[in-house]
């Protein structure tokens, strides 16, 4: 809360919108990180990005801290290595996953296969991902948290700095226009990702290459 509320969410708007315009047309994102993962989103032209940038209004509220744009993916296949955190009671539980990942085995949009050194992890997070028949769907392909201010700084969860997730379950489908819905949803967080969108690399080691 300390780094992120002190953030200027007028540069985390601008940096926000940037990568809203590189992304809105995109057909692909492919996405990598030292750690082994190596997953591709196709995308739905018919599905929507959302902007969560912190900018509060009368008209438009939103979680603090803000800077994350989404959509659902139309398919996603590969591997997702979860070197950072894992979401909802997981997170407190097990806390950072530096030593011990959680490998996610992705094919069709769906989870296919998961491991971790740390087998209660292994086997709660799929039992998390199997609550209903759309738990392991890839909800969101391309979550990208950010501070448009402060790239090189981390807080203590993983979340709204320069890191990556995806997450599983329910899509959000009445902002993204996803058709299916999932009564779970949570997050996963890997760190110094590479991104590139259509070819186009605009992150690098978890840092954006396009400035706000």
């Amino acid at each position: 809360m300390l780094e992120g509320m002190r953030a200027d969410y007028n540069k985390v708007d601008a940096l926000s919108r940037k990568v809203m315009d590189i992304v809105a047309q995109a057909k692909e994102i492919r996405a990598t990180n030292p750690a082994g993962s190596d997953f591709t989103a196709t995308l739905n032209p018919n599905y929507h990005w959302i902007k969560t940038s912190g900018i509060i209004s009368r008209d438009k509220w939103g979680n603090l801290p803000g800077g994350e744009i989404f959509t659902a993916p139309g398919e996603v296949n590969g591997v997702c290595v979860v070197d950072g955190v894992v979401g909802d009671y997981l997170c407190e539980k097990y806390q950072d996953l530096a030593r011990q990942p959680l490998t996610i085995h992705m094919r069709n949009n769906r989870i296919t296969e998961v491991s971790s050194d740390n087998k209660e992890l292994e086997q709660e997070f799929w039992a998390y991902t199997h609550t209903d028949e759309n738990s392991d769907q890839v909800a969101s392909c391309y979550r990208n948290q950010h501070r448009a201010d402060a790239r090189d700084r981390t807080d203590s969860s993983g979340r709204k700095v320069p890191r990556i997730h995806i997450a599983f379950g329910n899509p959000y489908g009445e902002h993204t226009g996803a058709k299916w819905y999932s009564s779970t949803h949570i997050d996963v967080v890997g760190t110094k990702f590479d991104i590139w969108v259509d070819g186009r690399q605009i992150m690098e080691k978890g840092r954006f290459l396009i400035e706000a």
